[in-house]
């Protein structure tokens, strides 16, 4: 545990009085979210936070409980062709998340019984899960001690801790150690403090417009004290969307996904003039195994 001194800036509050000023606030202010929720299971847990990778929670809440409606266990889901997974994820983009959440549910049934792990390693080892999921994971549904570090904790953490209105665009290892040294000392209390942390950056601390009055933990952050300084590391690029090939593959994919079987070529050229960037994007979609060809200038979703 580090010091107060280090922890707030100044001794305006002790470790633990920060610790539960922001599980106190989570308790108040934390949504509704059905993953959230005392029968939300390991796997629930893990669906959601694949999907929720890059994908806001508004867009995911719908998919994500139809998705447990229909695959409320890794099982389930493994029962099934992979291009079902690929249907079933819609337009939450990134789809190749959906091919790895079904090899993860196969390799949950391979390797541990049906049972999602909870240890750090092995949940690693799933494919499509890396270290934020993992802690996630672990710290979400089985209550372990682990430092869970997405976007929103990381800026919450830069802000009160060393002053910084944004995190480095890399995750380091001295921050991933300050976030473990700050963590409460037993489980439970940990775990809520990550998710509180998650919530806080999500609702009050945000990127642009930060609600600095409705902070709980206002007077103990360095940044706060320091007149709220503009970010001046990197600049941070956004992603674009239109015209780009990202958004030609999810129109393919959009033709297989609301058709029944297999697809002719030209119901895909129809969604798509750029006959250079359409090529691509389906040899890309190809290769990613999300589309496999069915026949002659044929194409389906993986079965």
């Amino acid at each position: 545990m580090v010091s107060p001194t280090s922890l707030t800036g100044s001794a305006v509050a002790e470790p633990e009085a920060v610790h539960d000023a922001v599980t106190t606030w989570y308790a108040a202010h934390a949504r509704d979210l059905p993953w959230r929720r005392e029968t939300a299971t390991a796997w629930h847990v893990l669906v959601s936070e694949i999907m929720l990778q890059q994908t806001p929670v508004e867009r995911v809440v719908p998919v994500y409980e139809a998705w447990i409606a229909r695959w409320p266990t890794p099982g389930a889901l493994a029962a099934e062709p992979s291009g079902e997974a690929v249907r079933a994820w819609g337009r939450l983009g990134y789809p190749r998340r959906a091919l790895r959440l079904h090899a993860a549910a196969v390799a949950i049934g391979e390797h541990h019984d049906g049972v999602v792990p909870d240890d750090l390693d092995q949940l690693r080892a799933l494919p499509g899960v890396g270290e934020y999921t993992a802690a996630a994971v672990a710290v979400f549904a089985y209550g372990r001690r682990h430092a869970v570090l997405d976007t929103n904790v990381r800026r919450v953490l830069a802000r009160l801790l060393e002053g910084a209105g944004q995190p480095a665009p890399s995750l380091t290892r001295p921050e991933r150690l300050l976030a473990a040294s700050v963590l409460p000392p037993d489980d439970e209390t940990a775990a809520v403090w990550s998710i509180g942390l998650m919530e806080l950056g999500a609702l009050v601390c945000t990127a642009r417009t930060p609600s600095c009055a409705a902070c709980p933990v206002r007077g103990a952050c360095r940044w706060y004290a320091a007149g709220r300084p503009p970010y001046e590391g990197p600049a941070r690029r956004g992603q674009t969307w239109a015209g780009t090939d990202r958004q030609c593959r999810g129109r393919l994919l959009a033709v297989l996904r609301e058709a029944e079987g297999a697809v002719a070529g030209a119901a895909l050229r129809a969604v798509w003039d750029d006959t250079t960037q359409r090529e691509r994007a389906l040899d890309g979609l190809l290769d990613d195994g999300l589309v496999v060809t069915a026949g002659p200038d044929t194409y389906a979703l993986p079965g």
